[in-house]
């Protein structure tokens, strides 16, 4: 199992993070190998990602979600195993830090491998920062889900 944790500050209120971190389709604009993301229902979503030139296909559901505060996940079946959570937390009315964590189990022994020498962990950061880029440079989020789900 490998588990991941990040932190960025980002300079948008915290609504407008949390706001831009629902609109899973548009997760292949800053995270790297992710293909594509196609929301099935309000909490389920279908991820098509490619890690070490292999492609995977699974499907998450949100299990925990409280606006402006907090979005966690997992995937439906076993296998590949990937869950997380990321939570907002106000700095100002002009900055937020969003923290992520993450939990994978990698599949093969190119994953392992990867895992094994932190290709994982840069991989989360340098998504984390172009999300930062992302968010600032647009200044509002390209949508909204203000659901609460318990």
């Amino acid at each position: 199992m490998s588990t991941i944790e990040e932190s960025i500050e980002v300079d948008v209120p915290v609504s407008v993070a949390y706001n831009q971190w629902t609109q899973f389709e548009d997760f292949p604009h800053f995270m790297d190998g992710v293909d594509s993301i196609t929301q099935i229902t309000d909490t389920k979503n279908h991820w098509v990602v490619t890690v070490g030139g292999t492609t995977r296909e699974f499907d998450t559901e949100i299990t925990e979600q409280h606006p402006d505060e907090r979005i966690a996940w997992r995937t439906v079946d076993s296998e590949p195993y990937h869950a997380g959570v990321v939570t907002f937390h106000k700095l100002s009315d002009t900055s937020t830090r969003v923290m992520i964590q993450l939990e994978w189990k990698p599949q093969d022994a190119k994953e392992k491998a990867g895992a094994a020498v932190g290709a994982d962990d840069r991989q989360v950061k340098a998504d984390a920062k172009r999300f930062k880029e992302f968010i600032e440079k647009r200044g509002t989020a390209t949508g909204s889900w203000r659901g609460d789900v318990d």
